[in-house]
């Protein structure tokens, strides 16, 4: 018997935010979802508009691995993470402890596969890793927006650090995120439709649909 999917399952109920207040909770479980989309959406952006050779597939893999550990760590604030050197190598081997321990409980033959989506990438995988990164930021980063939406000025200033940090990772394929894509989600579904259809106008009938 293998427990290691249903351990992964419990990232449900790893509260992210913590010394933040929410007017929506955010699980572990949906935050590694969304960091998939983004990097699957980032690996694209980088293969289409930028010359790149990436696999988007093995982005989003990636992604949704990125923070297992914290099913046992937790999620530390990120205040707390940084304060100091000394505490942050101490988290990084506890991180470490905590992949070895998730990956012990898959069967021999499946740790080798595993290994590198619970380390972030195996060799010759930086490229995808630093996209990884910016998605990870990225979803931080639209927490921050839609809780600003939604009237709650406690996100304002992470806001404005992970928007940076994003600018600062100079990634061009993040940067096209931040312009074309990230603004949608300061509106409401009806002007989001609305923007679309004016953008996109429907073709006329009978109108090549190539």
């Amino acid at each position: 018997m293998s427990h290691f999917f249903a351990v992964l399952s419990r990232m449900k109920h790893i509260r992210r935010w913590g010394l933040m207040r929410c007017t929506r909770e955010e699980n572990l479980y949906e935050h590694s979802y969304e960091t998939a989309v983004l990097a699957h959406a980032l690996a694209l952006l980088r293969n289409q508009r930028f010359g790149g050779r990436v696999s988007p597939e093995r982005a989003a893999a990636l992604a949704l691995f990125h923070d297992a550990s914290e099913i046992f760590t937790g999620d530390l604030p990120t205040p707390v993470k940084y304060d100091n050197p000394a505490l942050r190598g101490a988290y990084g081997q506890a991180e470490q402890a905590a992949r070895e321990r998730l990956l012990r409980l898959l069967p021999p033959g499946l740790r080798p596969a595993y290994r590198p989506l619970l380390e972030e990438g195996g060799p010759g995988e930086e490229e995808l890793r630093r996209l990884v990164k910016a998605a990870d930021k990225l979803s931080a980063l639209i927490k921050c927006v839609e809780e600003r939406r939604a009237g709650n000025l406690e996100f304002s200033q992470a806001e404005k650090t992970l928007r940076r940090a994003v600018e600062e990772m100079h990634l061009p394929e993040a940067d096209c995120f931040l312009q074309e894509f990230l603004p949608s989600y300061s509106l409401t579904l009806d002007e989001q439709e609305n923007r679309q259809s004016a953008a996109s106008p429907d073709k006329e009938e009978g109108a090549d649909t190539l």
